[in-house]
């Protein structure tokens, strides 16, 4: 059964983002068509260019024996990217935009989901299949269950709340040695202080926490991790592009598993098309800075396409993204396939 589970979560997402892809053909939200081009309202995509991240493999180093894992195990953990469109779409809004009926509300709705920085509360679900992990060539699924709430605080900033939590399976032997394993990852929270109003340069900057929450030894660090993370992007014409960084060490935890340093650089570049539709890519550049040369980096390269539209009168955001790693430790996957679906609730007038 604990097989089961995690395929099915991740069936029963691709199966929703068709239903979506085709049920909704034409019912894009009203005021999608145009692009807004007021830098104070994201692209369809940068919701998903900034979306969260993803859980890549678990690693180690290669040859470790079963018994020495907890000490060798390379933590590369929930990355603090924001890696889909929904996602992003989901990080905010712009400020007291309406819910209603009608054109004008449409619009409203579609700025709302096009701002990182705003005031949307969202919920966010991210799939990951990442494919040939290991050695042996085995599967690892992830799916990213990541509410965003954002608060008003004085003086014209929002703080921006967003939690990632992770959701693990893997195949036995992905790590050599090693049963399947099914369990939740280390949470990831971040919070982003950023400016209410509008700007060519939109920005925010905080601090990023990691809380071991894993289930299982291996599917964690067990420490406790924290630094900071900014994100600074720009609107020309129909892109988005923009790059998100991060980078944090552990602080606290068991003494017996090694040391978190790890570095999470997320760049995106986002085209809008008319109808709501989108094309992105957001590689989650990651190095791992307590692995030896070798082993430390994962680059991915890939993108994909989505949406922003309704389901009956629910806003959402949809995507689907591939990524193969160009560069990375023996343990990780190859590729990864990523399936993205946002629910987003705007304030109603």
């Amino acid at each position: 059964m604990p097989r089961l589970l995690p395929l099915l979560c991740g069936c029963v997402l691709a199966l929703v983002t068709a239903a979506c892809a085709t049920r909704l053909g034409g019912a894009a939200p009203a005021g999608a068509r145009a692009l807004p081009r007021d830098p104070a309202s994201l692209s369809a995509s940068a919701a998903e260019t900034l979306g969260p991240d993803a859980v890549d493999g678990l690693s180690h180093r290669p040859g470790t024996p079963a018994a020495a894992l907890r000490q060798s195990w390379a933590f590369t953990g929930p990355r603090i990217g924001y890696g889909s469109a929904g996602d992003a779409a989901a990080a905010g809004a712009a400020p007291g935009a309406p819910a209603g009926g009608g054109e004008a509300a449409g619009a409203d709705l579609a700025k709302a989901s096009q701002n990182p920085v705003g005031d949307l509360i969202s919920l966010p679900f991210q799939n990951n299949t990442n494919f040939d992990v290991g050695p042996l060539d085995k599967t690892q699924n992830v799916l990213n269950i990541q509410p965003v709430i954002p608060v008003k605080l004085g003086c014209g900033w929002n703080l921006i709340n967003r939690l990632i939590v992770p959701v693990v399976w893997q195949e036995e032997d992905a790590i050599p040695g090693i049963d399947e394993q099914f369990g939740l990852g280390d949470t990831l929270y971040t919070g982003f202080l950023s400016p209410r109003a509008p700007s060519k340069l939109i920005w925010g900057a905080g601090p990023a926490l990691l809380i071991p929450t894993a289930t299982e030894d291996v599917l964690g660090t067990e420490k406790w991790a924290a630094g900071p993370s900014v994100v600074a992007l720009a609107m020309p014409g129909s892109w988005v592009v923009g790059v998100l960084a991060s980078n944090i060490w552990s602080f606290a935890g068991a003494e017996d598993r090694a040391d978190v340093n790890q570095l999470n650089v997320q760049l995106f570049a986002t085209y809008n098309m008319p109808c709501g539709w989108f094309i992105t890519s957001s590689p989650i550049i990651t190095a791992n800075w307590e692995a030896d040369a070798d082993e430390r980096w994962t680059v991915p390269l890939g993108g994909g396409f989505g949406r922003v539209t309704k389901w009956g009168r629910q806003p959402i955001s949809w995507s689907v993204q591939a990524y193969t790693n160009i560069e990375h430790p023996t343990a990780a996957g190859e590729w990864t396939l990523r399936l993205s679906l946002s629910f987003l609730f705007p304030k109603k007038p």
